[in-house]
């Protein structure tokens, strides 16, 4: 029997969605930009004039949710790396965009770049449950015009798994097609195998950023897949109570989920989260808490209640830097989204907030994410896990060591066998120089980095893609 759990009942769900729908048909929605308030008008939508709010009734809400695909495909340069939602188990993404990275080499906290971008991507394209790439860390060394570009075009070039990531401005749209383009040969195969999708965060609470919704509308014409992650915070930009936030989580997520399936019915979406609390010592945020976790499963509920794909934050840490602290608070996130059935749980590698890359966490995290997926796997009670007979031929006071069952069990797939974890007597583990779980994963990340790249784009597709950001560079004005 697998191990699940549900934070809430049936009933609940339900209340959720109806505050969700007296949210958007009664407070509604500011959508800045030039084409979202066009097309809700187009579909029967009072928006106003004069601050551009939009009540959205319960009509536009359930077609948005009979148009949006059921079923998504996040899919890979390499097609043999696509990962289909729902997924019968729960995997692992990046996150993206924070601030920083803590020096593979000189531990120094400083701000992250392409390089930074790289070597995360190459962490990734390694790890099993690692299925979806994110820009991690901002390129700082890159022009702020051009720096989403930057940072994609980084992430597709050294990781063939399915990337997302996010731009900012119109203008940047041409620049990404003509990136994407290149990788995939022709507009055709971008159109219908999109390699890269578009995270979509509505500003809290209950706004849409006009140029990057504009951007994104834009890009439905090529059918990119958009993840909408609201990002409400307990107390702050979301209502100090676990449920109302999860109810304007919830309203903000399905607002994103109208205008895209307005705009183009069937675009592929995915529903997701990454909510937060405020820190009611200091005024902070935090995201690697008991409260974070809850919302995210809870969350990951109301996805499935749309049969939506859905994945969740998770795997978050308020700690400054890898180590207990980090360990406690990603497992708390993360494994109630895993328990409520989350397609993917995003957030590994970072810290501070999920603003800190460390790379040696990406590998930590999977071994957390491996422990989680056991736990959820539960306890098989089939009948060959019936050994009923080799108790009645040990009898009492004998031992099972030399039993066929025994010497097949590591290999059944029951017992879950950590490859980071060190289990050895104590002297060995002493005389093995007190290995740590951070040791042996920086080892692992030393040996990742020093190694080949592992399916690379070809040489004269890397040219062109840099040609497209000097261009891009030099092209896209400067925001005033």
């Amino acid at each position: 029997m697998k191990l699940s759990t549900a934070p809430l009942s049936p009933e609940e769900q339900d209340r959720i969605h109806q505050v969700s729908l007296r949210i958007l048909s009664e407070v509604g929605v500011r959508y800045h930009g030039e084409r979202a308030p066009a097309i809700l008008r187009a579909h029967g939508a009072s928006v106003s004039e004069e601050d551009g709010i939009a009540k959205l009734p319960a009509e536009l809400v359930e077609q948005a949710l009979r148009t949006a695909p059921s079923e998504v495909v996040l899919e890979a340069r390499n097609p043999a790396l696509n990962y289909p939602l729902p997924s019968a188990s729960t995997n692992l993404g990046m996150d993206g965009t924070g601030a920083f990275t803590l020096d593979f080499k000189t531990g120094e906290r400083r701000y992250g770049t392409s390089a930074d971008i790289r070597d995360a991507m190459r962490v990734l394209q390694v790890l099993d449950m690692g299925v979806m790439a994110w820009a991690p860390t901002c390129a700082s060394d890159a022009p702020a015009q051009s720096r989403p570009l930057h940072e994609f075009f980084t992430m597709l070039r050294y990781c063939s798994k399915h990337g997302e990531h996010e731009l900012h401005r119109v203008e940047q749209v041409p620049y990404l097609i003509e990136g994407l383009r290149a990788i995939q040969g022709s507009e055709e195969a971008i159109r219908h195998h999109p390699i890269s999708s578009l995270i979509y965060c509505p500003v809290a609470p209950l706004v849409h950023d006009g140029q990057m919704l504009d951007a994104y509308l834009e890009l439905g014409e090529f059918g990119l897949p958009v993840m909408v992650m609201p990002m409400p915070v307990v107390g702050t930009t979301g209502p100090a109570s676990l449920f109302s936030n999860i109810c304007l989580a919830n309203a903000e997520a399905l607002s994103a989920f109208v205008i895209f399936q307005l705009a183009n019915p069937g675009r592929r979406m995915v529903y997701a989260n990454a909510i937060g609390v405020l820190d009611f010592r200091s005024g902070g945020f935090l995201a690697g808490g008991a409260e974070t976790g809850l919302q995210a499963g809870a969350l990951t509920c109301m996805g499935r209640y749309y049969n939506l794909p859905s994945t969740s934050t998770g795997c978050s840490a308020d700690a400054k830097e890898p180590g207990p602290q980090a360990i406690l608070e990603k497992m708390t996130s993360m494994l109630p989204p895993f328990l409520a059935g989350s397609d993917m749980v995003i957030g590994i590698g970072l810290v501070e907030c999920s603003q800190a890359l460390a790379l040696e966490q990406m590998i930590v995290d999977e071994e957390l994410g491996r422990v989680c997926r056991r736990l959820c796997q539960g306890i098989d009670t089939n009948v060959e896990k019936d050994l009923l007979a080799d108790i009645a031929e040990v009898g009492p006071g004998g031992h099972f060591l030399t039993r066929r069952s025994t010497r097949a069990a590591p290999r059944g797939g029951e017992f879950y066998l950590s490859g980071l974890l060190d289990r050895r007597p104590y002297q060995a583990w002493a005389d093995a120089g007190r290995p740590s779980i951070y040791s042996m994963a920086r080892e692992r990340v030393g040996e990742i980095l020093e190694g080949p790249l592992v399916d690379p784009l070809p040489g004269s597709v890397a040219g062109e893609l840099e040609e497209i950001l000097r261009r891009a560079d030099r092209e896209i004005p400067q925001e005033m």
